[in-house]
């Protein structure tokens, strides 16, 4: 654990983190020249992007490399590190405001089990009850997964049930919390986000003391490092975990139902502030097409983006794995609307041309998995015994993605970049900005970053390179 005995200063800190980054670049961390009002780098020369100009530096929750998760400290400070677009995950508290945190249980994104252990009121509020099972509308075959999956609708014939068991998008949660159950106002008085990947890697000074942020919040940060910098910094919402969260709005009386209160919250938001335009700086994501459809028949302007997830990599191959015989298939494998409609696809039916194209009728772009946009391989996977991964791969090829997705208008916002070993591909022989300038060189037109100066120190490189 990246625990000291006294914390070091916010700026030493990042000072510390963009000394090392940089030392991985050979001193390529001079400042980027050129942004634009659009808030990206100036094209001075022909990049392999949708738009011709640099990738996008997207800070993924903030700087989640230095700072717990989606509070003001990693938003800022990814800010003042030169990203283009602040990232959040949208999820709706009891009181209906929507807040940022990647997860609605929040045992493993904040310090609730602590905060437990002394409030009683807190503690009381664990969902404990189970989720039921329910079979799947498609055919019950091995290739499309599980015959049945969890549903958090206990009572079929109480709407209300969904807010005793914690199973989100088939996913069991049971014994966690649920921000559902939280006003905003309990979630800043109780509890404080901390780190989430790589937990045990990254510093951990201040897990706990940074409070939960609204959707406004975020905005409004977005505004002010925008007037300070000089530069436009978008925000990048995701509608996250739709079908959950307007199940558990409704049960609170945040809509009537049958109703959308959640994506009708997100849109409320960015009329408020003036940003529901084609042009405004804002990108709305999400993994479900069935919420990015809804947001846009209810008037959504702004620029949306389909992500793709994936369950796995088979090494042997390079593929991308959708279906698998866990539950993760309805969490990873498919879009949850998708199960729910008893639809038997995968994400991949997103990536074919035909996916694509249909995209495009509702999104601008896409946010796929990067092993979807670069096949990982090991020579040791050709061995029927052996089960490697990402440290043995020794083989990166690109796949035709990209330049399909380009072709047709749509522009690709790869996650997730992180500089931890265990995320990097062996071929990377451990260096981060290998594997951004790999994605870079590619066309990718963004990436997603738990660490923003490494990010923006590769793109000063990858900027020189095609001067040269």
């Amino acid at each position: 654990m990246h625990t000291r005995s006294s914390p070091p200063p916010v700026k030493t800190l990042l000072a510390r983190f963009i000394v090392v980054g940089c030392s991985l670049l050979v001193s390529a961390c001079d400042n980027v020249s050129g942004i634009s009002a659009g808030g990206r780098p100036a094209a001075a020369a022909s990049f392999k992007t949708l738009d011709g100009a640099p990738p996008l530096v997207i800070g993924h929750r903030g700087l989640p490399g230095l700072y717990p998760e989606e509070t003001q400290a990693s938003y800022e400070h990814a800010a003042d590190a030169g990203a283009d677009s602040l990232e959040l995950d949208l999820h709706m508290t009891k009181d209906c405001v929507l807040v940022a945190r990647h997860n609605p249980w929040l045992s493993d994104n904040t310090n609730i089990s602590d905060v437990a252990k002394t409030n009683a009121q807190v503690a009381r509020r664990k969902r404990t009850v189970p989720g039921v099972w329910v079979n799947v509308r498609y055919p019950a075959t091995a290739e499309n997964g599980p015959a049945r999956y969890l549903s958090d609708l206990t009572d079929p014939a109480d709407p209300k049930s969904v807010l005793k068991s914690l199973v989100v998008d088939g996913e069991d949660h049971t014994n966690d919390w649920s921000i559902s159950d939280f006003t905003l106002a309990e979630l800043k008085q109780w509890i404080g986000g901390t780190t989430f990947d790589a937990r045990d890697e990254r510093p951990t000074e201040l897990n706990g003391k940074l409070p939960i942020l609204s959707f406004q919040e975020v905005i409004d940060i977005a505004k002010a490092k925008s007037a300070a910098t000089g530069r436009v910094i978008t925000t990048y919402p995701e509608s996250k975990n739709p079908i959950w969260n307007n199940a558990q709005a409704i049960a609170n009386g945040c809509g009537a139902p049958g109703t959308h209160p959640f994506e009708a919250a997100i849109l409320k938001t960015l009329k408020d502030n003036n940003l529901n335009r084609k042009d405004a700086p804002v990108f709305v994501q999400s993994f479900d097409p069935g919420s990015l459809k809804y947001l846009r028949s209810i008037g959504l302007q702004t620029k949306a983006v389909q992500l793709v997830d994936g369950n796995g990599i088979n090494f042997k191959t390079g593929e991308t794995l959708f279906i698998t015989d866990k539950p993760n298939t309805f969490v990873s494998g498919r879009p949850y609307s998708w199960t729910i409609a008893g639809d038997p696809r995968s994400f991949g039916a997103l990536l074919t041309p035909a996916g694509l194209a249909e995209v495009k009728t509702y999104a601008d772009g896409i946010g796929p998995w990067k092993p979807q946009a670069m096949l990982l391989t090991a020579a040791s996977a050709q061995t029927a015994s052996s089960q490697p991964g990402l440290p043995q791969v020794d083989t990166l090829k690109q796949t035709s993605l990209i330049s399909d997705a380009h072709k047709a208008g749509l522009f690709v916002h790869i996650f997730t970049f992180r500089n931890e070993a265990k995320y990097l591909a062996g071929a990377y022989k451990g260096n981060p900005a290998a594997e951004y300038m790999t994605f870079s060189r590619a066309g990718v037109d963004g990436v997603f970053t738990d660490f923003t100066p490494d990010a923006v120190a590769a793109r000063s490189t990858y900027l020189r390179e095609v001067a040269r």
